[in-house]
This record gives C-alpha cells, sequence and structure tokens, in this order.
C-alpha cells in the first residue's frame, strides 16, 4: 500500500481544488449528480440495515461503501469541493477567483441536490408500490428522523440552529479526512481504507452531512414526515451546509495548507561550540 508524504498530499489538494474550478458546467454537473444518488443509495442502505437488524452500529459500518463507490468514480460532494476549491485561491492559481469558486459550489449543490431527490422518489416508489401501499418501517423510521432533526432542533430557537450547525462543522472535519485520507494512497485499498474509518465515525455520532440530509429530508416529506420543506431549509439544510463548510475548511483544509504547503522555515537553535566539541572521557 503505497503512501504519500502530508507534504505531497497536501499539494495534491490544492491541484484538485483548481481542477474542479476549470471543469466544465456540464461534467460538473454531471459528477455532481451522480455523487448525490449513490450516497443517497448508501444512506437508506445503512437505514435498512440499522432498522432490520437493530444494530445502529452495522449501518455505519457499511455506510461508507457509498462514499467509496463515488470517490472512486471521480464524483463531486459538496463537502469536498468546499475544502478543496479555496486552498487553490490561497495558493494563487491562474484564474481562480471567489465567484468561480461560488460557481462551482452552486453547480455541485444543484447537481447533488438533483441527484439525491431521484432517488428520492425511486425509493419511495418501490417503497410503497407507487404509492398504493405504505411505506412500512423504513419509510416510518426516515420520517421520524426528518421531524426529529428538523422541528426537534426548532424547539430549542436558536440554540437548536447552532447545534445543528456545530453537528455539521463535526460532520465535514471527518468526511474531508476521508477526501484527504484517500490522497495519501494510490492503491485502491488503501484509498478505501482511509477514506471508511472517518465516515463511519461521523455516521454512527449523528452528524449532519448536507448532502445525506438532500434524501433524506425530501424521502421523509414524500412518506408523510410532519415537517415542511420551509422547516428542512431553515432548520437543517442551511445550517448543515454552513457547518460543513466551516468545519472542513478550519479542520482540514487550511490546517493541511497552513502546515505542508505554507509551511513556515525550520527553527534555528543556538549551539555552544566548546560544549558541542567537549567528549566524556572513558
Amino acid at each position: 500500500m503505497a503512501y504519500l508524504l502530508p507534504a505531497e498530499f497536501a499539494t495534491k489538494m490544492v491541484d484538485a481544488g483548481e481542477a474542479k474550478i476549470y471543469m466544465s458546467t456540464r461534467d460538473t454537473l454531471i459528477r455532481a449528480y451522480m455523487a448525490g444518488a449513490i450516497l443517497a443509495l448508501a444512506a437508506v442502505f445503512a437505514v435498512t440495515i440499522a432498522v432490520q437488524t437493530g444494530v445502529f452500529l452495522l449501518g455505519a459500518v457499511l455506510f461508507p461503501v457509498g462514499f467509496c463507490m463515488l470517490y472512486l468514480m471521480g464524483f463531486d460532494l459538496l463537502t469536498g469541493v468546499f475544502v478543496l476549491t479555496p486552498l487553490a485561491w490561497l495558493a494563487q492559481r491562474p484564474g481562480v477567483t471567489p465567484k468561480q469558486i461560488l460557481r462551482n459550489w452552486g453547480l455541485v449543490f444543484v447537481g447533488n441536490f438533483g441527484g439525491a431527490l431521484t432517488v428520492a422518489f425511486m425509493m419511495s416508489f418501490i417503497f410503497t408500490m407507487g404509492y398504493n401501499v405504505d411505506g412500512g418501517a423504513i419509510a416510518t423510521k426516515v420520517a421520524s428522523i426528518g421531524e426529529a432533526r428538523t422541528l426537534g432542533y426548532a424547539e430549542h430557537g436558536v440554540a437548536g440552529w447552532f447545534t445543528i450547525f456545530i453537528r455539521g462543522m463535526l460532520c465535514n472535519w471527518m468526511v474531508s479526512l476521508g477526501v484527504v485520507g484517500a490522497m495519501i494512497s494510490t492503491h485502491v485499498s488503501g484509498k478505501v481504507l482511509a477514506m471508511w474509518m472517518p465516515i463511519m465515525l461521523f455516521f454512527f455520532m449523528g452528524f449532519e452531512h448536507s448532502v445525506v440530509n438532500m434524501f433524506l429530508f425530501p424521502f421523509g416529506l414524500i412518506m408523510g414526515g410532519d415537517f415542511s420543506v420551509m422547516d428542512y431549509f431553515i432548520w437543517n439544510e442551511i445550517p448543515t451546509a454552513l457547518g460543513n463548510l466551516v468545519g472542513g475548511l478550519a479542520f482540514t483544509g487550511l490546517t493541511l495548507y497552513t502546515t505542508h504547503v505554507k509551511t513556515l522555515p525550520k527553527r534555528t537553535i543556538p549551539v555552544d561550540k566548546a560544549a558541542a566539541s567537549q567528549t566524556l572521557p572513558i
């Protein structure tokens, strides 16, 4: 399992951010759409396992399979571009401006949301036999998750909003470590292992991921969740996305960039030459 030194993969982070800025609109949307769809399937997969087995940990252990698939296929999540594209701007790569970064984020958001929403409708159709029967235990569970993670936060007002914001920060700290961790190795096995650990942690801890929520909450609404579209955006998607941005960039992107790309000169330590020249008696 080949391993790249931090200074090497930190430079790859900057290169990746620049490449995403220069990607065509079509390719950006397609890659984001597929990433949203695959992560949505992974989410319903994990929830299904948790409901059917009664062991939430098992769902968390297997959820990262979706993240690994989309990363290996070169698809893009909003949480990933939040971290990588600003680094290309900080490195003063040609053509990388705040306007271009915001453009990339907007396109990836639209693509991710489109892919997640597509899977939400497809899975709701499957669970209800074309909306003719009850969705069953899994649909009920997702609907309850939607209520708890919108109205549940709303009950606490500003404190609830900042709670979900911090959960979003912690989430993308872990997710972005998965993205960066995959750059450490040049072998598939190494990439998968490096991604698996932080993704499993975020899912089991119930941290908030903006793209996963693009599936869970529309699916929960379709399945009869007692909350509104505005509840979803104000009390989940917006604070989650902002938390994802701040957490991923502050805890992963900027720290690695600062200490491995913009490394300060090594300290100079005065040496007492006289003392250094003395030798111990035999």
